[in-house]
């Protein structure tokens, strides 16, 4: 893992999305600070941190907006799909409406991101699971697979399980995508076959008398 002040050799913008309360803030604090906090404020808004990593001795760091669940900021998170690489959207896997309503959010991403965009399932509040789980992994695996998400994982905010495998994984799949995308644009377009003329046989003289 890279430190966050080195030169990037690729900068990538990632949101994450899903329903208020799943604890996407504290998801993103864990990764970038690799802190929890029990009582984090609801997000007003927007909230932002970042972080580089390694990918293939590369660079990598990653620009990531936590946005607001609830309704009343929808018109707000809704512009800061635009340009965005990549997005985590992210249930509670002890609360199964938050779950169920990935398809809302789902619908929303499609709408308001480009076509080209990684996105990645996340249940969050693994350390629950034994005791609280609603929704079961197979299930949430079958969701990820039917809507051709670029992957999916289920994680612990609070004990930070998986947390930092997850944006691992979107860097990866993003910096493969961008070298995809170059080699495309590089590779040089087939040459066209040469166009064989037959050679023209010459006029027969016409013997004289």
């Amino acid at each position: 893992m890279a430190s966050s002040d080195q030169q990037p050799d690729a900068l990538y913008k990632l949101l994450i999305i899903g329903d208020s309360g799943v604890g996407k803030s504290c998801f993103l604090l864990q990764f970038t600070e690799g802190d929890f906090k029990e009582d984090h404020n609801v997000t007003i808004g927007v909230e932002y941190g970042a972080k580089t990593l390694k990918v293939a001795e590369k660079n990598i760091k990653l620009q990531i907006w936590d946005t607001a669940g609830q309704e009343s900021f929808r018109a707000i998170t809704r512009s800061f799909y635009r340009n965005a690489h990549g997005v985590v959207l992210m249930y509670d896997l002890t609360r199964l409406e938050s779950y169920e309503n990935l398809y809302d959010w789902l619908k929303e991403i499609k709408q308001n991101s480009d076509s080209d965009v990684v996105i990645y399932l996340v249940g969050n509040m693994l350390d629950l699971a034994e005791d609280e789980r609603e929704v079961q992994t197979d299930i949430a695996q079958a969701f990820a697979e039917e809507n051709k998400l670029d992957g999916f994982t289920e994680a612990s905010a609070k004990t930070a399980e998986h947390v930092s495998e997850v944006f691992q994984k979107i860097a990866e799949v993003l910096h493969k995508k961008t070298l995809e995308k170059a080699t495309k644009e590089e590779k040089p377009a087939p040459a066209q076959a040469p166009i064989i003329v037959r050679p023209t046989q010459p006029a027969k003289k016409k013997s004289c008398c």
